[in-house]
């Protein structure tokens, strides 16, 4: 039988047949005659038993014989069998705060037998000393390497190859049955240490296939990085010496220009017709058909190219499709084809990803199995990661503690939020359009009080709640946590929140009101006379209502020879000669109107401060800066579906895009701060700005959860808190620069109020 330490709990009784087995850990051996006394420290003893220190640990006496025959022959690390002991009182027990008790070995009748525990040490061998036929174990770089990949059978396989201070470069082939059981490779230069790994010779060279038992662990290549074993196995043996042996191998490397200066190639310095590796972070992802899936990332830079833009059903997209609608060019498509699809359909919206050979295709265009729904966008880049394993193809998961991508993490958590002239924000506090009608209602506060609205943060940052005082102490560019409430916004007049903002030149205009809109539709038809641009004309003869300034009003619609031959001329109309009443009333029953005149006889487009176009309710305007009109009759060539965009495409039109800007002063017991709602203003409101300019209960929602926020005449006290993100960022104003806030990645929530 085997007894534990803490089960001896007699005195001055003997255990000739009682065993007892353990480590020493700690081990003092203090000389008195022919007595000998070892005393097992409690802090380095089998630390399995569950009891406390001064029963984990015992001392053991031996007399005569056994002190002189075990005096040098035990070592810190042995192993004990103990029998034939007696249990006697711990006269130092107070003192070393070990067992009460001790054993004491003494007689014919008492053993104790010692096994000494070998420590492994293993030897590596030099890369240009392999022999064929043999294990081994080395250390080396890594020179190239594929990603793992099934087989026919059931394992996956992944091959390298490596080199040494030697100068000999072997190949490495590694099967293992599980894919996390392969090296965690990220870039060429990584170190790598392969234990039982067998030489064979193939093609007059040798290499290196797993064994069995084999084992493999690697670091970061990189000098003056931590040395980070990773590895999937749970034990394995690593010391000072390993350390030394890895910082060798990453200062020679260095030295050989083995390792690549720029491993990775930022979407800023891409160019077509290029593979190159990528570092990035994974918005979403979508599966195109069974051999392609879609990947949305970015990296935090600029592609200088425009970017392919890829559709996909919007209920098939896991993740953020995109960073926002004011960011363009930074969210870029990859396109992942078939042994690839598996991997990627593992990974998770906000992974770190690294793609190596990814290509940078020109002219890109369109889908696999989804042709009918693409537009052509000939001249845009797209990245296809082919299918196969040449040249290093593959991607996988970065982890977060990755040396590689501390850099890319520092960026995305700092990038600035807005992309847009923040400080003309701040000036666009303007006459209120009139288009929208009478102010909105606003909900009396004890209307709303029985429900109540919250704000809950939707970003994924990993950074600690501040107060205003410590965000306003801190310079920028930095995104911050806040609880805070709303002390007042602006501006009070909701429908002065919509504006229209241009993605190309940055700037901000207000939604003309309808006065202005009908003073430039009359001021057009001063200019209309007959249109010589070819199109087929339609003259309507209508009657004016009175009271009217002339008996009759003369409506001309236009449209193009080519939509009609093609069966599509109701789906694009040119409307003349008529007042803003009355092409609001023809829009609503055709799909796209668009107001011109004809000054010395070419029809154009209305100026721009009024809509260039009419779907519905809806108008669409354009960017005067940077718009460039033309009207031909070769209108929308290969145009498949006539939407806002294809229109202002087929007249040189630069699209404004509808926004929604307030300023709100935040509270929170150590300061106040104004921060904008600008660039997450339609998921904060969960409303589109473009359904807020002609929809009724959009513009209802709006002001119903501002009158919860900021109840009128209501106190502090009643107001609900609401947990924000801010991000901090410099604007230059008068040559000079300030700190801005603006409110990202937050949302509105019916709930209860609570207090922080």
């Amino acid at each position: 039988t085997s007894i534990s330490i803490g089960t001896v709990h007699d005195t001055n009784c003997s255990h000739p047949s009682c065993w007892w087995r353990e480590y020493v850990a700690g081990l003092k051996l203090i000389s008195c005659n022919s007595i000998h006394f070892l005393s097992l420290p409690p802090s380095e003893v089998d630390s399995q038993q569950n009891m406390s220190l001064e029963h984990s640990s015992i001392n053991i006496i031996l007399f005569g014989v056994l002190a002189k025959d075990y005096s040098e022959s035990v070592s810190q690390g042995d192993m004990l069998l103990v029998t034939g002991f007696s249990v006697g009182n711990s006269p130092t027990a107070q003192k070393d705060k070990l067992h009460a008790c001790n054993l004491q070995l003494a007689g014919d009748d008492a053993w104790m037998y010692v096994s000494t525990l070998k420590v492994v040490k293993y030897t590596y061998v030099p890369l240009s000393d392999l022999k064929p036929g043999v294990v081994v174990n080395v250390y080396a770089v890594v020179t190239f390497f594929k990603q793992p990949f099934r087989t026919k059978g059931t394992d996956y396989c992944s091959t390298l190859k490596i080199t040494d201070q030697s100068n000999q470069k072997v190949g490495c082939t590694i099967f293992c049955d599980k894919l996390e059981e392969h090296p965690k490779i990220f870039k060429m230069g990584d170190i790598i240490r392969l234990h039982r790994v067998k030489t064979q010779l193939f093609n007059g060279a040798i290499s290196l296939l797993t064994s069995h038992g084999f084992s493999v662990v690697t670091f970061d290549g990189m000098v003056g990085s931590p040395v980070v074993p990773r590895t999937s196995s749970e034990s394995f043996k690593f010391g000072e010496e390993d350390c030394q042996v890895v910082e060798a191998l990453r200062t020679w490397a260095a030295n050989q220009s083995l390792v690549p200066a720029q491993p990775c190639v930022p979407l800023s310095a891409v160019q077509p017709k290029t593979y190159f590796d990528l570092t990035c972070q994974l918005l979403a992802k979508a599966p195109v058909d069974s051999s392609c899936t879609l990947l949305k990332v970015w990296d935090g830079s600029k592609c200088p190219h425009p970017l392919l833009d890829v559709f996909v059903e919007p209920n098939t997209l896991e993740g953020c499709p995109t960073l926002s609608k004011d960011m363009a060019n930074l969210t870029a498509n990859v396109l992942v084809y078939d042994n690839h699809v598996e991997v990627a359909r593992q990974f998770k919206p906000g992974s770190y990803l690294r793609i190596y050979n990814l290509h940078a295709v020109p002219g890109a265009s369109r889908l696999p199995s989804n042709d009918s729904g693409q537009s052509d966008q000939t001249g845009h880049l797209g990245f296809h990661l082919h299918g196969g394993t040449s040249y290093g193809r593959g991607l996988r998961v970065l982890p977060e503690d990755s040396p590689d991508i501390l850099d890319l993490k520092k960026i995305l958590e700092t990038f600035s939020e807005s992309d847009i002239n923040d400080s003309s924000m701040f000036e666009v506090w303007s006459t209120p359009p009139e288009s929208f009608g009478v102010p909105l209602q606003s909900a009396s506060y004890s209307d709303t009080c029985c429900m109540c609205i919250g704000v809950e943060r939707t970003c994924d940052h990993t950074v600690e709640q501040v107060s205003l005082a410590e965000v306003k102490s801190r310079s920028p560019p930095q995104v911050f946590h806040v609880q805070v409430q709303l002390k007042s916004y602006q501006p009070q007049r909701l429908y002065q929140s919509l504006k229209l903002f241009c993605h190309k030149c940055k700037t901000i205009r207000d939604v003309p009101d309808d006065v202005t809109v009908e003073g430039l539709f009359s001021e057009a038809q001063k200019d209309v006379g007959p249109c010589n641009n070819g199109y087929w004309t339609l003259v309507l003869p209508l009657p004016r209502e009175p009271p009217s300034e002339s008996p009759s009003q003369t409506l001309t619609l236009l449209m193009s020879s080519q939509l009609m031959g093609n069966g599509k001329a109701q789906e694009l109309i040119f409307l003349m000669g008529a007042t803003l009443e009355e092409t609001c009333r023809i829009a609503s029953a055709y799909s796209n109107i668009v107001p011109v005149t004809s000054p010395q006889g070419t029809m154009t487009p209305l100026d721009l401060s009024a809509p260039f176009l009419f779907r519905g309710t809806k108008r669409y305007y354009g960017c005067k800066q940077c718009s460039q009109l033309k009207v031909g009759e070769s209108l929308g060539e290969g145009v498949e579906v006539w939407d806002e965009k294809s229109v202002a495409d087929a007249l040189g039109v630069q699209l404004l895009q509808y926004g929604l800007l307030m300023k709100l002063e935040l509270q929170d017991g150590t300061g106040f701060l104004e921060a904008l709602l600008w660039r997450d203003a339609e998921s904060f409101f969960h409303v589109s700005a473009e359904d807020a300019a002609a929809d009724q209960e959009a513009q209802d929602r709006v002001q119903e959860t501002m009158d919860r926020l900021c109840p009128p005449g209501s106190s502090t006290a009643e107001r609900p808190w609401m947990d924000l993100c801010l991000s901090a960022y410099t604007v230059e104003e008068n040559g000079q620069r300030r700190a801005c806030y603006q409110i990202c990645h937050t949302g509105t929530r019916v709930g209860s109020l609570h207090t922080p």
